[in-house]
């Protein structure tokens, strides 16, 4: 089980690219945005920046660890862990995407029925992905006791 989605060397990239979108929104925020749009507005913007950054961090740091998780190694954390820790950045990555994509679309203007639906949903996966880290890191160190 080896390639790219195994490995977490996706997550590294895939990382990169969210903070320094995220960068680029909060720098429109504060030069294009303000002054411009409601604080009302702006909270709703600013809270979608921040939750980007954290949480493209936290990918960031799942893919590092996930490099030294190799099933087929000898100090391999064991099935279940390693099923979690390869789950985790994906669930992270759709939460990201789902809950700030729904903030940025909410601040942008859009009303779509969705948003109401994608944010929560995104709210829970981002939850979930942490728990799913959390588990396989919690498994792969009691294997290694």
């Amino acid at each position: 089980m080896t390639g790219c989605g195994f490995s977490g060397r996706w997550a590294l990239p895939a990382a990169g690219v969210l903070l320094a979108l995220a960068t680029v929104a909060g720098a429109l925020g504060a030069h294009a945005f303000a002054g411009h749009w409601s604080p009302e507005r702006l909270s709703i913007y600013y809270t979608a920046v921040r939750y980007q950054f954290y949480q493209s961090l936290g990918l960031l740091g799942m893919g590092l660890l996930r490099r030294g998780h190799h099933p087929d190694s000898a100090t391999s954390p064991g099935p279940v862990a390693v099923r979690s820790l390869a789950r985790a950045p994906w669930v992270l990555l759709a939460g990201i995407i789902l809950f700030c994509g729904s903030l940025y679309a909410l601040s942008l203007g859009a009303t779509a029925r969705w948003i109401g639906i994608a944010t929560p949903v995104g709210g829970a996966m981002l939850i979930l992905g942490w728990l799913e880290f959390a588990y396989g890191t919690w498994r792969a160190g009691r294997r290694g006791r």
